[in-house]
């Protein structure tokens, strides 16, 4: 019954003690930061979104790739285009936020936004990107 318990209590044990060392090292807990990437039609046109997301400060930072080739099936059919990535730090917590933000104002039927976590870095950029971006 007890190794039943410990067993079934684990994963919370496991999380306070990832929460503490961050309090005590002063580094950021595994996973409450990501990287989204959205993609763009133009450059101009991620400018605009990037610049959008900033400004509800849904991000700390945003870097706009240049033009890529893209191949994708839509629709059935094989397509080409060129696209402009967006790579998008924020919190963990914010991405359902950041992502129906995007859908609202992206011009594409189904914009590809995929997030990432982040579980190391730089304890000072990280830390940088948890002081910029307010919590919910």
């Amino acid at each position: 019954e007890v190794l039943t318990l410990l067993l079934l209590m684990y994963p919370l044990l496991r999380g306070l003690a990832v929460q503490l060392r961050s309090a005590v090292t002063g580094s950021s807990v595994p996973g409450t930061l990501s990287i989204a990437l959205v993609s763009c039609l133009s450059q101009q046109m991620a400018r605009d979104i990037a610049r959008a997301i900033m400004d509800k400060r849904l991000a700390a930072h945003v870097n706009i790739l240049p033009e890529s080739s893209a191949l994708y099936f839509w629709k059935g059919e094989l397509e080409e285009s060129t696209e402009v990535l967006l790579l998008v730090k924020t919190r963990t917590s914010k991405i359902e936020e950041l992502s129906n933000y995007v859908r609202s104002i992206h011009p594409f039927e189904i914009p590809e936004i995929i997030s990432l976590p982040i579980d190391q870095g730089n304890p000072a950029y990280l830390k940088w990107i948890e002081e910029n971006v307010p919590r919910d």
